[in-house]
């Protein structure tokens, strides 16, 4: 993906430091971040999904709030208010350049700005939170005993995250007994809950409140034993994928046509782990696939191997091609089902030499009222499979019916 900077004026008047992640194809839709507290725009979880959601043709901007990353001001002059302002001036923002949010995406205190927001931003058709509070005071309890001192002084340094942040008395009482049931109850967008049972920041009974007071149509997915801020890669992955999915039901995501020359669209491997195998593979904006290399080959053993994807084609194009043919002879078969394996093995049969050549054992299983003819014949059929022809001529491929 391509990553733009990107700067707008926050409520208080001084800039805001963002990034726009662009997609490298056609641009489809427009997303805008908002972190968790405290945290930035540039935290593992963040980047993760924005790249996952850019791979489909989603834009995302996520920005650092007043006075916390690259954004300037005051955070300890800020409050919950302040923040769900900070969001509207980001999808006016957007507005401004053609792109206004059409999905708008919060995690931890950030989820619930998000929502608070959501009725502000009328062209935005989802949402998402990720370890959202139903109550944004909730945040509160992670200040200890600096509680009253923020309220006799006006002002208190709090220990977050293993680093000291300024949390203003205004904060604490713009959150006191603020709830999200009224803006969840006139939300008119499609909602997808994300939370992780163990999470021991902000409990699961607040994504289980969140989830019954929003009207249809709402999902719930449990992040399993992901942590709050979601530092684990794999956990990292798995909520971009989910994310990704869900915002391709709901959103109004039209392609343009393919190039010429390429009419399935283009496929694209792209690396997504410099130091070991992972690739991320996306044919046009609808399918997302990775590739890997098992762990004892230096891999994390995520995807599946590159062979194991030329073994897919194989086995996918032969029983289309076995159905295809079943279909216009009305041929009763029920069902079919192909086993591929892939060897390689020395070719001295074939050419006298010593190199190796590929071999298919391709395993075919048909089911249904079948004459030995038909069986015979849909055998024969499988060899004209177009991927079985593009292979054939420098791989051997063995075929078997199975009974």
């Amino acid at each position: 993906m391509a990553t733009e900077r990107f700067t707008f004026t926050g409520h208080s008047g001084v800039e805001l430091a963002a990034r726009l992640d662009m997609p490298e194809g056609p641009h489809l839709a427009t997303a805008l971040f908002a972190h968790c507290f405290t945290c930035s725009k540039d935290i593992p979880a963040a980047r993760r999904i924005s790249a996952r959601l850019a791979h489909m043709g989603i834009a995302v901007l996520r920005f650092d709030f007043t006075g916390l990353g690259h954004s300037k001001g005051e955070f300890e002059n800020t409050t919950f208010s302040s923040n769900v302002d900070d969001l509207a001036l980001a999808a006016q923002a957007l507005n401004a350049r053609g792109m206004g949010p059409e999905l708008l995406i919060g995690h931890s205190l950030g989820g619930a700005a998000i929502i608070a927001v959501a009725e502000r931003i009328p062209q935005a058709r989802g949402v998402v939170t990720i370890g959202a509070p139903f109550d944004p005071g909730h945040v509160t309890h992670n200040f200890g005993g600096q509680l009253e001192e923020i309220k006799d002084k006006g002002v208190a340094e709090v220990q977050l995250g293993g680093r000291g942040i300024k949390i203003g008395a205004g904060f604490l009482e713009d959150v006191e007994g603020r709830k999200l049931d009224e803006a969840l109850r006139h939300l008119k967008k499609s909602l997808l809950v994300l939370h992780a049972p163990m999470d021991d920041v902000v409990g699961v009974e607040n994504a289980t409140q969140i989830f019954i007071h929003a009207k249809h149509p709402k999902s719930f997915i449990t992040l399993c034993d992901a942590d709050h801020l979601i530092t684990r890669e794999e956990d990292a992955e798995y909520a971009a994928d989910v994310i990704a999915a869900w915002s391709s039901k709901y959103l109004d995501l039209k392609p343009p046509a393919p190039p010429i020359g390429a009419p399935e669209g283009v496929l694209r491997v792209r690396e997504a782990d410099p130091d070991g195998f992972l690739q991320d593979i996306n044919l046009g904006h609808k399918f997302f696939m990775q590739a890997d290399e098992p762990v004892a080959y230096g891999g994390t053993d995520k995807g599946m191997t590159p062979y194991g994807f030329l073994s897919a084609g194989l086995g996918a194009c032969t029983s289309m091609t076995i159905r295809m043919y079943a279909r216009r002879k009305n041929i009763p078969l029920t069902h079919v089902w192909v086993d591929v394996k892939h060897d390689a093995m020395h070719a001295q049969d074939a050419d006298g030499g010593h190199s190796k050549i590929d071999k298919f054992l391709r395993e075919i299983h048909l089911e249904g009222d079948l004459t030995d003819e038909q069986r015979t014949r849909l055998l024969q059929i499988a060899d004209k499979c177009p991927v079985h022809k593009t292979l054939e001529s420098s791989a051997e491929i063995e075929t078997r019916l199975v009974s």
